[in-house]
C-alpha cells in the first residue's frame, strides 16, 4: 500500500515510520503524500498516533535531490504539499506522538514539532538547518517553536543553526521528555498504549482547548472550556470515570 512509510495499527496505537533510512528519511514529494494519507487513515482506525522514523534518524528534512534547485517554486511545495501535511498533524483529533528516535533536521524538527508530544532518545537532537543553506524556517517551525522555547531560544537556535540535543530540548520545554536509548522504544510505545486506553473525547478537548490558548483572550477561553466541558460531562467516558473512581477501580473508557 505504501512504498515510503511504514504503517500499521495494533491496540488502537496507529504507527507511520518514515522508511527511507539510507537518507536518513528525508521528504520525498512520494513521502510527503504517503504520510498524509497514513495520518486521515489513522483518524478511522485508531486511537492514537505515533510517528517515528527508521534507521538512525528520524528526518534529516527536505530531499534536496527530489528537486531541480534551477527551478524549483520552494513556495508552491511549501503550500501544496506541506501545509496539508502540517495541518492534519495539528489538527487530528487523536493524540499524536512523536517519538524521535535520531536527527530531527530542518523540516523533520518541523514535522515533529507539530505532533502533540514529542518523546526522543537521548541521543535525538533538533536542528533548525535552513540558514545553512541561504533558507528561513519553514515546516511550522517559526511557529512552534518560540511557542515553546521562547523568543530568544528560538532565534539563536534559527540564526545559529545549532544542534539542540534532547536533554536540552527537555530542558528548555521544547519537548516534553528525553529517555535513554536503550529504553526507548519500549517507553514510547507504553505510552501510547496508554493514551490508546484513554478518554478519547477528553484528549480531543484538551488539543482544542490549548491549541485555541495562544489566540483567544480570557474571556473567550473560559467560554471554550465550558463547551467542551459540557460535552465531556454528557458523555459515556465521564459517566465511567466517575463510577470507576467511586468503586476504586481502573476506568475501562470506551471512547464515546
Amino acid at each position: 500500500m505504501f512504498e515510503t512509510i511504514l504503517y500499521q495499527v495494533t491496540d488502537g496505537v496507529a504507527v507511520i515510520t518514515l522508511n527511507r533510512p539510507a537518507v536518513m528519511n528525508a521528504l520525498s514529494s512520494g513521502l510527503r503524500r504517503e504520510m498524509l494519507a497514513a495520518v486521515r487513515l489513522a483518524q478511522a482506525q485508531a486511537r492514537v498516533l505515533v510517528l517515528t522514523g527508521a534507521g538512525r534518524a528520524f528526518c534529516s528534512g527536505q530531499d534536496l535531490a527530489d528537486v531541480d534547485l534551477a527551478t524549483v517554486d520552494l513556495e508552491a511545495v511549501l503550500r501544496d504539499e506541506y501545509e496539508p501535511l502540517l495541518t492534519a498533524l495539528a489538527t487530528c483529533p487523536l493524540p499524536v506522538i512523536a517519538a524521535v528516535n535520531g536527527a530531527a533536521a530542518g523540516a523533520g524538527a518541523g514535522l515533529a514539532l507539530a505532533c502533540d508530544v514529542v518523546i526522543a532518545a537521548e541521543s535525538a537532537s533538533f536542528i533548525q538547518a535552513f540558514t545553512r543553506i541561504g533558507l528561513v524556517p519553514d515546516a511550522g517551525g517559526s511557529y512552534w517553536l518560540p511557542r515553546q522555547v521562547g523568543l530568544a531560544r528560538a532565534m539563536g537556535a534559527m540564526l545559529f543553526a545549532q544542534k539542540v540535543t534532547a536533554t536540552q530540548a527537555a530542558e528548555w520545554g521544547m519537548i516534553w521528555e528525553a529517555v535513554p536509548d536503550d529504553g526507548f522504544a519500549d517507553h514510547w510505545q507504553a505510552r501510547a498504549t496508554h493514551l490508546a486506553a484513554g478518554p478519547s473525547l477528553a484528549y480531543r478537548g484538551v488539543k482544542q482547548a490549548l491549541r485555541a490558548s495562544f489566540d483567544n483572550d480570557f474571556a473567550g477561553q473560559l467560554a471554550l472550556e465550558a463547551r467542551l466541558q459540557g460535552a465531556c460531562g454528557s458523555s459515556a467516558d465521564f459517566r465511567e470515570g466517575v463510577a470507576a473512581f467511586l468503586e476504586k477501580r481502573p476506568a475501562r473508557f470506551t471512547g464515546r
